[in-house]
């Protein structure tokens, strides 16, 4: 009974230890995305980027779908932080997102999305253009 009871210690502590090393082995970088988006009932929207991450850059291809009211279209350019990532593909994936809102002219975006990795994006921008929108939109990324 004794030897059950060491050995599931040294079992917990083991685990305990592993996961502690995959969580410091996560680390950030930095992104710039560019999306341009367009629609009428159904949005698409496109766009490029390049992520910064342990002293190189990877160029990002952006793509994505809306469904609900949209009307018009805009470009928004976003700069911040990528976190939880251990290597670049890492950031490759589908980020969801709900919302509302509108621009005419100028506006400002700051939106934070976590994909099926576990990334997590922390962006702010700026947005350009005239549009309204209340939708459900998936945001692609994935490495040039």
């Amino acid at each position: 009974m004794k030897v059950l009871s060491v050995l599931r210690v040294g079992f917990l502590a083991l685990a305990t230890l592993i996961g502690a090393v995959t969580m410091a082995s996560a680390a950030d970088g930095s992104i710039r995305i560019r999306i341009v988006k367009a629609g009428f009932v159904v949005g698409g929207s496109g766009g490029d980027g390049v992520l910064t991450f342990q002293g190189r850059q990877y160029p990002l291809a952006v793509g994505g779908v809306s469904y609900g009211f949209t009307f018009g279209a805009s470009e928004t350019w976003f700069h911040g932080k990528v976190r939880n990532i251990r290597k670049a593909s890492d950031v490759a994936g589908v980020y969801a997102q709900g919302g509302a809102g509108a621009a005419l002219g100028k506006g400002a975006q700051v939106v934070v999305l976590t994909n099926q990795n576990g990334a997590v994006l922390e962006l702010s921008g700026e947005q350009k253009g005239l549009i309204v929108s209340l939708d459900l939109s998936g945001l692609a990324l994935s490495l040039k």
